[in-house]
């Protein structure tokens, strides 16, 4: 069955840097958009950025522009979000998803991770 695994989250300071990965298994990684997004407490679940199936096109959040980067490996089925400059405000338990919604961004994802905590004090 599709798994998605995240990792890399952790505690961090304001300015600081975090990459997060997210190993995918038992589905066709290739053939889906790999998104992330994110969920504070007590707001809702915000997409963050995704990356597209082969052409690598990427989209990303306001939040995200300028400090976060998407990126994919292929070759090892694993997602990545590199996080620069971070703020408290990024404080949030951090999803993969996978889509194999064939439209550009996609509306839906149709696997989820666990979720990566990652905490960032000032």
């Amino acid at each position: 069955q599709a798994q998605l695994v995240e990792s890399g989250g952790g505690l961090a300071q304001a300015g600081d840097s975090l990459r997060l990965s997210c190993a995918a298994s038992g589905f066709t990684f290739t053939s889906n958009t790999m998104g992330w997004f994110r969920q504070a407490p007590g707001k809702e679940r915000e997409f963050v950025a995704a990356i597209s199936r082969y052409v690598g096109s990427v989209l990303n959040s306001n939040s995200a522009k300028g400090r976060f980067t998407i990126s994919r490996d292929n070759a090892k089925n694993t997602v990545y979000l590199q996080m620069n400059s971070l703020k408290p405000e990024d404080t949030a338990v951090y999803y993969c998803a996978a889509s194999g919604d064939s439209r550009w961004p996609p509306l839906k994802y149709d696997f989820w991770g666990q979720g990566t905590q990652v905490t960032v004090s000032s």
